[in-house]
């Protein structure tokens, strides 16, 4: 009895750690993190990936299960976990701040409404541009790709082996890079608002008693929505790059 419960306590354990870091990348990943799927979903499919990385998973060294040292791989494995799905949820946060911004330059920031993925209210635009990623994501097997990522870590960073602390010192500074592509995807909806409004007030100028300025506001959402068409046409694209951008990065960090 002695030795079925220490055999099975071994194997609980090495499932616990590939479950942790499992666990922490699927809550902060894109999509599969948001309200829209639910907790024990989850948990189930942090389960299952885990039953999947146990081959790949062994410690460095032998861990007492109830010991200090297991509280501190424990929350080593999730904070790897939570840095992998941070890395592609900046991919996210890029489509979320370029639909912010466009919905701000055409006047469209005040229709407002509750985001039920992520519990918060947001604009139509970026609801609408998050839809959008959220296709292009499992369109390119972005699952997948979350998969390969989670696997190869472990090889990087095996258990025990401490926290990749350069690699979430390098996720910081990226935030930065997240407003830089969101504004250089916003700039023809920023430029053709800039333009209308500069035209209108020249024309404002010459002929004060049209009243040009409510009439302005109706091109401008007009000029918006055209341009805004063309950027989602070529978003898919933008979003593949940025997926790239992300992967190379995680490359780098994991040599």
């Amino acid at each position: 009895m002695d030795a079925l419960f220490q055999q099975l306590s071994a194997v609980l354990l090495a499932l616990w750690w590939p479950f942790c870091r499992t666990l922490g990348m699927l809550s902060a990943a894109p999509v599969i993190g948001e309200n829209l799927a639910p907790i024990t979903v989850r948990v189930l499919l942090a389960l299952a990936l885990a039953v999947v990385m146990m081959p790949i998973a062994a410690p460095l060294a032998t861990i007492e299960p109830l010991s200090v040292q297991a509280v501190l791989v424990t929350a080593e494995q999730a904070l790897i976990g939570l840095t992998l799905g941070l890395a592609f949820h900046l991919v996210m946060a890029v489509v979320a701040v370029l639909g912010f911004t466009a919905s701000s330059q055409m006047g469209l920031s005040m229709a407002v409404m509750n985001d039920p993925m992520t519990g918060m209210s947001s604009d139509v635009i970026s609801s609408m541009l998050y839809v959008l990623s959220i296709f292009v994501f499992f369109a390119i097997d972005g699952h997948l790709v979350l998969t390969g990522v989670l696997g190869e870590s472990f090889r990087a960073w095996p258990v025990g082996g401490g926290l990749p602390l350069l690699t979430m010192q390098s996720l910081a500074f990226n935030v930065a890079w997240v407003f830089a592509a969101a504004m250089l995807l916003a700039v023809p909806v920023v430029f053709s608002a800039l333009v209308v409004q500069l035209g209108f007030g020249f024309l404002n100028r010459v002929a004060p008693a049209l009243n040009l300025f409510s009439l302005g506001f109706s091109v401008i959402i007009l000029f918006g929505l055209f341009m805004l068409g063309y950027l989602a046409r070529t978003l898919p694209e933008h979003y593949v790059r940025l997926v790239h951008r992300v992967l190379d990065w995680l490359q780098v960090a994991m040599r």
